[in-house]
């Protein structure tokens, strides 16, 4: 599809053309040209949008998909869709699926359901068989197979050994090991934040301490090993300072922090709202501040939406007994514009890319087009209206948003 852009600002750090208003001219999938007031031609479809934005295309480093196994709650065609509305080029695909992505077969199959698609998809292998956390998966299988990384989602490994012997292993193929940091004996049966809110409630509380001991753990094994280690959605005030320590001795560790974890707390609990039971849990108004302020100083690496579809079933029912995770891609980029500057929000939900191996395109003359539009611009409320999955388990329904995604260009598709 060949395209000219209309009146663009470019927002893109990398790009000669950044915090210009120009036309982008497309043609073949590649920027062809960049200026102002470039000839338009018949075979070309212009496109002209409020305030439109540029960027290059997001980047989101954990979604949940479903499929295979769990379609019900989302199936890859679909969520792909979601993906490119909501302004992401690429995501990478949790293998939290039944059988679990565990195997280069199973890498195969989500790969045979994206292909064609505006949206690319990244699959994650599992860490450990079936994530069960006791003998590793054919990492170097699924590399070869296209996987970009290995975790188990929200599962921590208990056993210090086996993520010792993966750290170590992952080198021989410059592998990306993922760590999610809770200790799982110190969390027990909890459900919600240990602290004020989860006591008045009466709710198991779930400690910070779980997260940390667990993450202070796993970066000492990384330090023993050497290797690269990403630690996916802090949560807590003290896991910024670690990473942070970690960061400053030259350890090769990145991190990533969930939309909700940056905007929402603990307090949103009161009604026993399960949309808001997600893993790790909400956590304190500190912790918040923390976890933004780790974003502007560069510690947290990348934003995630955490994207994590449950059908109803599993949702609506009694807080201890409901499954954590809400769904976040839509609505990831009007939460982040209420609480961070736009050139920020745009680094972090570009340059978790660079991290997971995935080639990044500055917009100039000559590179391949990964586009997303967008408007930071207008006040609005986030509704079921607003919600294009097949879950609507979204903690952010009813939450004031700012600005506006229009779409994607990738792939040599155009989707707004």
């Amino acid at each position: 599809m060949n395209l000219i852009v209309r009146a663009a600002k470019i927002i893109d750090s990398k790009s000669p053309y950044n915090n210009q208003i120009v036309d982008v001219l497309i043609e073949n999938g590649v920027l062809k040209k960049i200026g102002t007031s470039l000839p338009n031609s018949e075979h070309f479809q212009e496109v002209k949008l409020d305030n439109l934005h540029l960027s290059q295309g997001w980047f989101d480093s954990s979604v949940s998909l479903g499929e295979p196994g769990f379609e019900d709650c989302e199936t890859i065609s679909n969520g792909l869709q979601v993906a490119a509305k909501s302004g992401f080029t690429a995501i990478a695909l949790q293998p939290n699926t039944f059988p679990v992505i565990d195997n280069q077969s199973q890498i195969h199959f989500v790969q045979s359901k994206a292909k064609n698609t505006a949206t690319q998809l990244y699959p994650i292998g599992a860490l450990t068989k079936e994530s069960l956390g006791k003998d590793l998966a054919e990492m170097f299988d699924m590399k070869n197979a296209g996987a970009i990384a290995f975790g188990d989602y929200t599962k921590s490994i208990s056993n210090s050994n086996l993520l010792k012997i993966a750290l170590q292993y992952a080198q021989d193929f410059n592998g990306l090991v993922i760590a999610f940091s809770q200790d799982s004996d110190l969390k027990g049966n909890g459900v919600a934040n240990e602290g004020v809110v989860a006591t008045r409630l009466g709710l198991k509380g779930i400690p910070a301490l779980a997260e940390e001991l667990q993450l202070a753990r796993n970066l000492f094994l990384l330090e023993y090993t050497g290797g690269k280690l990403h630690i996916p959605t802090i949560s807590t005030e003290k896991s910024v300072a670690l990473i942070k320590e970690a960061k400053a001795k030259g350890l090769q560790v990145s991190c990533s922090v969930a939309v909700h974890h940056l905007i929402l707390t603990d307090e949103k609990l009161e009604g026993f709202d399960t949309r808001y039971k997600v893993t790790p849990p909400l956590r304190t108004e500190t912790d918040r501040k923390a976890l933004v302020n780790g974003v502007l100083d560069g510690t947290i690496d990348m934003i995630t939406s955490d994207h994590n579809p449950i059908d109803i079933e599993h949702k609506k029912m009694e807080f201890d007994m409901a499954k954590n995770g809400t769904i976040g891609l839509e609505s990831a980029f009007g939460a982040l514009l209420t609480i961070l500057p736009l050139e920020s929000i745009i680094e972090k939900l570009t340059f978790g890319k660079s991290i997971f191996k995935i080639q990044n395109q500055p917009i100039q003359e000559g590179n391949t087009a990964n586009l997303t539009f967008f408007n930071p611009e207008g006040n609005w409320v986030f509704t079921k209206e607003n919600i294009l999955s097949k879950s609507k388990n979204s903690a952010f329904l009813g939450t004031s948003m700012k600005g506006n995604v229009y779409g994607i260009y990738n792939q040599g598709k155009l989707v707004l």
